[in-house]
């Protein structure tokens, strides 16, 4: 009896035992499933979301306040929310990153544009910019935002607001016909280099001497480099990319070398936008964490590579965090576009403060704000001097060599120079500056000088030829006046120069009015030099009236000097 009673007893104990074991087991995997939930919960929204979702419902509830979207220094995430939408700059011809076909926008960026937009609940409107535009239109409040292409480096850093983690990285190539040997800048010396205005490569191009011709899109390149009006071309390899699926340019062209890894940055301005710059900190780090920028490169077929070390970074615990965006160990630096400043660069700053305070001008002088710009400036003053000395020498040579082949008496000679003359003055002025450059390079390696030579030559000839016609006509008149007198032939012709001198002065005004010209064959005058720094540099508008100031005064000097030589030979001081 004892032994049957104990072993139910004992199965009881054994059942009650497992029954308990079970019930931990099933309680102890409900708590792992709501851990992981959890985790997974935290790990979806955690500080960066919370921030960023806190820093949008305070923009809404504003925007919502009576009065306040009317407010002047309202901040422009505020304002955004005011009128329901962002306005966005973007590119139009940047293949696979923003294009425009037939009124349909695409590419990686205007889909990084569309998810900021659903983020911040709100409409896009896009607004077209270029290279040379994106930072104005963001300092005249065209835009909120720019989405487009723009590396952020420590020059750009004092014009915009750059967004942080950054949306993509790239860097600069140069591109050139396949059979060229270019190795290195050693090659790149005297070629002539196709850029775009606010390349943040230009500085470092232009420093190496390469002879830079501008283009304000980019899309211009490839065909300049098809039909040979460029010998290279310099810009985003995430540019190049598209154009070397295409077979055709790829067994024409390729990459030469690289430079510059520069990451790209979204921006806002400079002041009135913290909030926006906060909120899209923070949308950044998101977009990197959750994978939404390599899902927009994936569409797209971009490069992937660094969008995917992002991500590996940003999903890292220190990175994470609603401070992540100003933390150096987890954000990528600007690259370093930093210029040698000039001796008395804080007091041209100091006056560019003051000037735009008195008249509300932004006027901007980086001519004289940095030493490469500065050298650039010293060089186009003196080369443009010696180039217009230059002009008026030949020109005034030519007049009188034409005038006096068409005035001889030998009929071969004669007709020869006004058959010169006729080609010239049918011919237009910058065909006759290539024409001219060809031939002496032809016998000449390329350098300034060769440049500057070659437009002296080509305007001296131009000018000159028609002079010399002007010359030669006052010839013949003085000849039938004389007719029968016993004058030598150097006496009629110096008074053919006296009643010409109209004329002659007219030539030689005109050449001098044409010198800047001669920026097309790369004489490296001043308005060559400050094409040259508006390439790496802000303010065109400053820059290029500048050189209208410059070219006026010179005009002015010459036209003074000439009615002077005028009246010399009017007075017939040469009458001999």
């Amino acid at each position: 009896m004892s032994s049957r009673s104990v072993e139910p007893r004992r199965c009881a104990e054994c059942f009650r035992l497992g029954d308990c074991l079970r019930v931990v087991a099933v309680w102890l995997g409900i708590a792992g499933a709501l851990l992981c939930l959890f985790a997974g919960a935290a790990y979806a929204a955690g500080p960066p979301d919370a921030a960023l979702a806190q820093l949008l419902r305070d923009a809404r509830a504003e925007a919502d306040t009576p009065g306040a979207c009317a407010q002047p220094a309202v901040d422009r995430l505020v304002r955004i929310y005011c009128a329901r939408q962002i306005r966005v700059g973007v590119r139009t011809e940047y293949p696979l990153f923003a294009t425009l076909n037939e009124g349909v926008r695409s590419g990686y960026e205007i889909d990084v544009v569309r998810a900021i937009a659903r983020r911040l609940g709100v409409g896009v409107e896009f607004a077209n910019v270029k290279a040379a535009t994106r930072i104005p239109m963001l300092a005249d409040d065209s835009v909120d935002l720019v989405v487009a292409t723009m590396g952020d480096n420590t020059q750009r850093e004092t014009q915009a607001r750059f967004i942080r983690p950054h949306y993509y990285q790239s860097q600069t190539v140069i591109v050139g016909p396949r059979d060229l040997a270019v190795t290195g800048w050693g090659d790149v010396h005297g070629l002539n280099l196709c850029v775009t205005v606010g390349n943040g490569s230009n500085a470092e191009m232009m420093s190496r001497h390469a002879r830079l011709m501008l283009f304000d899109d980019a899309e211009a390149l490839p065909d300049r480099l098809a039909d040979q009006t460029c010998t290279l071309a310099a810009q985003d390899n995430s540019f190049f990319d598209y154009y070397f699926t295409d077979p055709g340019f790829a067994a024409r062209f390729s990459v030469k070398f690289g430079l510059a890894q520069v990451p790209w940055g979204m921006g806002v301005a400079l002041t009135g936008a913290d909030r926006l710059a906060r909120a899209l900190d923070l949308m950044s780090q998101i977009f990197h964490r959750d994978g939404v920028f390599l899902a927009a490169a994936h569409a797209n077929r971009i490069g992937e590579r660094f969008l995917r070390q992002q991500q590996v970074r940003w999903r890292r615990p220190e990175c994470n965090t609603d401070t992540g965006s100003n933390d150096p160990g987890c954000v990528i630096p600007p690259s370093n576009a930093t210029l040698q400043p000039t001796r008395f660069s804080a007091g041209v700053g100091a006056f560019e403060a003051w000037f735009g305070r008195l008249t509300g001008f932004p006027l901007q002088l980086p001519m004289l704000q940095t030493q490469p710009a500065w050298l650039l400036f010293l060089d186009g003053i003196v080369n443009s001097f010696i180039l217009i000395v230059g002009v008026l020498v030949a020109t005034l040579g030519f007049a009188l060599l034409f005038g006096a082949a068409m005035a001889s008496r030998w009929r071969l000679l004669r007709w020869t120079a006004r058959g010169i003359t006729i080609v010239l003055q049918s011919s237009p002025i910058l065909l006759t500056l290539v024409i001219a450059a060809a031939i002496i390079r032809a016998f000449f390696t390329y350098s300034p000088a060769v440049a500057l030579g070659s437009a002296i030559v080509a305007l001296g000839l131009t000018n000159g030829g028609n002079a010399g016609q002007a010359i030669a006509e006052a010839y013949l008149s003085v000849c039938a006046e004389r007719a029968g007198s016993h004058i030598s032939r150097t006496d009629l012709f110096v008074r053919a120069l006296s009643r010409a001198a109209t004329q002659i002065v007219a030539f030689l005004i005109n050449a001098a009015k044409g010198t800047p010209i001669a920026s097309f064959i790369g004489a490296p005058e001043l308005l060559s030099a400050l094409t040259d720094i508006s390439s790496f540099a802000s303010g065109r508008a400053t820059t290029y009236t500048l050189v209208l100031i410059f070219y006026t005064g010179i005009v002015i000097a010459v036209v003074w000097s000439c009615r002077r030589f005028q009246r010399f030979l009017e007075r017939g001081r040469l009458l001999v």
